[in-house]
């Protein structure tokens, strides 16, 4: 083994979670009451606060190879030794096996990242953020809501990516998919394609909204 796959791979306390796909650079609240995982994140207090999020498909009970790393930016302690954390999405790994399952699992896992780009990625990223402001505005339309894109969104194409697919909502599937996909262009190529849709059902919507207002 050369000495950078060593540093590649590392052992990493595991913590699945039914239909939650973390993805770097986001916040992940958590509220930690099970036993085992008490003992987990007491252990990585003590340590370098870091552990893996993987996500569990209720339907088919299988937990996923690929997740992220969090790390425990905030923690507060509540009686019977329960924790309120909050954690922050770092690197994403896949699981090459595991080391323990109990008292929780502990895996060996090798970082992931996106291949570097062969296009300029601007032009993409710009399209998607126009689909998203687009569907927001529909979106407040439809429920008479403000509802407002934040000021910090990600312009680093990447990054924008990321916030894009962690914020889709009731599709914990396809969000592992764009977690596991190792192509910045490709993950907002599929992205554009689920704003455009949810923009076009929010556009339909709209009209026939105004059209029976106007009855």
């Amino acid at each position: 083994m050369t000495s950078s796959s060593k540093i590649a791979v590392r052992e990493l306390p595991l913590f699945p979670l039914p239909e939650v796909v973390l993805f770097p650079t986001r916040p992940l609240p958590l509220h930690i009451f099970e036993f085992r995982y008490r003992i987990m994140m007491n252990t990585i207090l003590e340590s370098d606060r870091r552990f893996g999020v993987l996500m569990v498909d209720p339907v088919k009970g299988g937990i996923a190879n690929v997740g992220c790393c969090a790390e425990i930016i905030h923690h507060q302690r509540l009686p019977d030794d329960r924790m309120k954390m909050l954690t922050l999405g770092q690197q994403r790994f896949r699981v090459l096996e595991y080391v323990r399952e109990k008292p929780y699992r502990v895996g060996l896992v090798e970082w992931i990242e996106d291949h570097p780009p062969v296009k300029d990625l601007r032009p993409l990223s710009s399209e998607v953020e126009q689909l998203l402001r687009d569907v927001v505005r529909l979106s407040a339309k439809l429920t008479e809501q403000n509802i407002e894109l934040p000021e910090d969104l990600p312009d680093l194409p990447t990054e924008l990516s990321y916030w894009v697919a962690s914020n889709l909502y009731g599709v914990a599937a396809e969000q592992q998919s764009l977690l596991e996909m190792q192509d910045t262009a490709a993950r907002l190529e599929r992205e554009a394609e689920i704003l455009t849709s949810t923009r076009n059902h929010l556009a339909a919507r709209a009209v026939l909204k105004d059209t029976f207002n106007e009855k």
